[in-house]
């Protein structure tokens, strides 16, 4: 994509309201517009990485058989009334009227729509195990909207229901889904750990919640120094300052914040005992179906990447999420017609050849453009300038790494050597 094409419109003024590094972050480059409190327009470049987010998260959602469906954002209030919501939930359930004075309200979690379409679906034992998943516009009342995307009002959310005839059943998917989230997030590049959480408004008999490590969390974490115990700190009376003994006994304890980004729940027969979802079993008697549920911040991810991963001079993505792969940074390209020529011939073999690029076309200064990568976080530049004309180089730099590596080219080329495209794509794939 060519700059000046791209819809990218970077800041230098912050909001007041703006606290944490991702918000800031956000905003200054382009990515998210404020329109009320805790409410986020995603423009187009924080929409391509949302959409890389859901991409990854599909295909694990995929291979372990789960069947994505589309639910209604609004929701009846019958529904949330037969499981004993509608008084429990409280402020944050955003409650509405149609017209003809009918209660609905816009979802914060769908699991009373889904245990209806279950027991409507499913009639025998023979169907089950199943689960369904869905990415779906979620709306929470927060008292206090805050931290920009990461406790909006509006966000977007992954989130997955599974429907069981027996405890066995529900704990062999539960441990299924555990493994497919700690591959969506290893497959982000995520430093992240899974605690041993509380299972809040939703209920069940265990969660777990997997965590970005971030200095900014909300949540304080405490983990083994040499073993899988961990926990968040909130199921303590009291909590343990950092070196104590571990209650496993396992080693020494370790605390560092973390983001929630993703929280899985074995809910039980909490809603198909007050919501009468029964199936058949293999005696053709009637019984209450068990279920499995399963989140995950798709808006929060892209936040909490920003947290984990940043300098003083904007975002560093991590490659699987990035915006674009690489930046090219053409100096003189709207002067000399030689490097524009250049520069136009490697754009298009490198689309060719499936390389998520960004060509800064903009007749600006080479600072600002240098300055508007890193904002955005484009792992790789490509910079192509007088060198090429006087030597015949390339500078090629990874931003995560600091790294500047020199690509040959021929000197005065009109279009880039095969070697070069072999080099820039190792370079970005290495």
């Amino acid at each position: 994509m060519r700059y000046s094409k791209s819809g990218i419109n970077t800041t230098k003024s912050v909001p007041n309201d703006a606290e944490i590094i991702s918000h800031i972050l956000m905003i200054r480059s382009g990515m998210i517009k404020k329109l009320a409190s805790g409410l986020y327009t995603w423009m187009p470049l924080g929409l391509k990485i949302l959409r890389k987010i859901e991409n990854i998260i599909r295909i694990e959602m995929d291979k372990i058989d789960a069947l994505e469906l589309l639910m209604p954002a609004v929701q009846p209030s019958e529904l949330w009334k037969e499981s004993g919501r509608w008084d429990k939930y409280g402020p944050e359930l955003l409650r509405i009227q149609d017209r003809h004075e009918r209660e609905f309200c816009f979802g914060p979690t769908h699991e009373e729509i889904i245990t209806d379409i279950a027991r409507k679906e499913i009639k025998s034992y023979k169907q089950l195990p199943v689960t369904y998943y869905q990415i779906q516009t979620k709306f929470r009342d927060e008292i206090r909207p805050r931290f920009g995307v990461m406790r909006a009002r509006e966000f977007l959310m992954k989130d997955a229901y599974s429907f069981h005839e027996n405890e066995e059943c529900l704990n062999k998917t539960y441990n299924i889904i555990f493994e497919a989230y700690k591959k969506c997030f290893d497959k982000i590049g995520f430093e992240y750990k899974v605690v041993n959480a509380d299972n809040g408004q939703i209920g069940g008999s265990e969660s777990h919640e997997f965590h970005v490590i971030a200095e900014n969390g909300e949540d304080q974490l405490i983990f083994s120094d040499s073993s899988d115990y961990a926990i968040n700190a909130e199921l303590f009376s009291e909590t343990p300052k950092e070196g104590d003994d571990c209650p496993d006994g396992s080693g020494k304890i370790k605390i560092k914040r973390g983001i929630e980004v993703g929280h899985i729940f074995k809910l039980g027969k909490n809603y198909s005992e007050s919501m009468n979802a029964m199936v058949a079993n293999k005696n053709n008697e009637n019984v209450k179906m068990i279920m499995g549920c399963y989140g995950i911040g798709v808006s929060r991810i892209a936040a909490a990447a920003i947290e984990q991963s940043n300098d003083k001079n904007g975002i560093i993505w991590p490659k699987s999420i990035a915006p674009f792969e690489l930046s090219i940074i053409s100096i003189g390209y709207t002067k000399d017609q030689k490097i524009k020529n250049y520069t136009d011939s490697l754009y298009k073999r490198l689309k060719e050849i499936k390389i998520d690029l960004l060509l800064d076309d903009r007749d600006i200064s080479p600072g600002n453009m240098f300055s508007d990568a890193d904002l955005i976080g484009i792992p790789n530049k490509l910079i192509i300038g007088k060198k090429l004309l006087q030597d015949g180089e390339l500078e090629f730099k990874n931003r995560r790494l600091d790294k500047t590596s020199t690509i040959k080219e021929s000197k005065n080329s009109v279009e880039p050597s095969k070697s070069t495209l072999n080099e820039i794509y190792s370079l970005i794939n290495g």
